[in-house]
């Protein structure tokens, strides 16, 4: 598999994500953030953690800050949008058209404010973002309805559950893609199977995350969250990482099989992600939905 950064697009105007981040303050400071941004179904969910949910609700103003707390996200599409990309079309086709992805509807489960959303709907694809956080989706529909290039291919948005979801829109999507959310949710073997159910047979799911590992614990959790302040401090819970071990299991007992398995890497300093043959820190895989 090629993994490059082709087809993606620069960052979106600054005059605008001022724009979004100051309608936020002006709706968010009139009622509160509380656990009123969440849903009566979505508190209700078994895969959902209300907490976690409520402490990225407070990240809205920033998400689309490139220099903010959400940085790293940023930067990953750099190396995860590819991995989508080369994962779904031959190459050949990438380097033939600008839409590689446009005859694909996928699913951006946990997709926040839109950052892989966007970038996945910029090549093409007709895809759908869902989270259970109100004030992210409500950001995610502001940005994406303001950016000109996605006027002809906006993205839809749902304050959901994966689990709602999937009970309506079964054996649905080209491909599911679960980037930096299993690591927050509840239920992981619901999870992963509400993912797969909403899959087509021979459809595609992609999942990144954290290993749960000492050393992701030490440098992941320990120094980047608490010393260095890298990321918000509780973004990590070192017992709801999961192995990638632990993910083929599930897969495989949804009727998945396993394609591969990269490791990741993330330069705090530099802010950038490669990848490299470790898993100890954070990885990414690729499983197809058996027919």
């Amino acid at each position: 598999m090629t993994l490059s950064a082709q087809g993606m697009v620069n960052g979106f105007p600054s005059f605008c994500m001022i724009t979004i981040r100051l309608s936020y303050l002006n709706k968010t400071l009139s009622r509160g953030i509380g656990t009123s941004h969440i849903s009566h179904n979505v508190v209700a969910a078994k895969t959902v953690d209300a907490a976690d949910v409520e402490r990225h609700s407070k990240q809205v103003y920033d998400w689309w800050d490139p220099n903010g707390s959400m940085k790293g996200l940023h930067t990953l599409n750099f190396i995860r949008v590819p991995l989508i990309r080369d994962g779904l079309v031959s190459c050949s086709l990438n380097e033939r058209t600008p839409l590689p992805l446009s005859n694909k509807v996928i699913l951006d489960v946990g997709c926040g404010g839109g950052i892989l959303t966007e970038a996945i709907a910029r090549l093409g694809a007709k895809v759908t973002g869902v989270d259970a956080s109100k004030e992210l989706i409500e950001l995610a529909k502001n940005h994406s309805s303001l950016d000109p290039k996605l006027a002809n291919n906006t993205p839809s948005y749902e304050c959901t559950t994966i689990e709602e979801h999937s009970s309506l829109f079964t054996d649905h999507y080209d491909a599911v893609v679960a980037s930096e959310i299993i690591e927050h949710v509840n239920n992981k073997e619901m999870f992963i199977e509400s993912c797969v159910k909403a899959l087509k047979p021979g459809g595609k799911i992609f999942i990144t995350t954290p290993n749960r590992t000492r050393l992701m614990h030490i440098f992941g959790i320990i120094i980047a969250e608490n010393i260095l302040k890298i990321l918000p401090q509780g973004t990590h819970e070192y017992d709801k990482l999961i192995t990638p071990n632990e993910v083929t299991f599930m897969l495989e007992k949804n009727n998945c099989h396993v394609q591969l398995i990269h490791g990741m890497m993330y330069d705090p300093i530099l802010n950038k992600w490669a990848w490299c043959s470790s898993t100890l820190f954070t990885y990414a895989l690729q499983a197809v939905k058996l027919e």
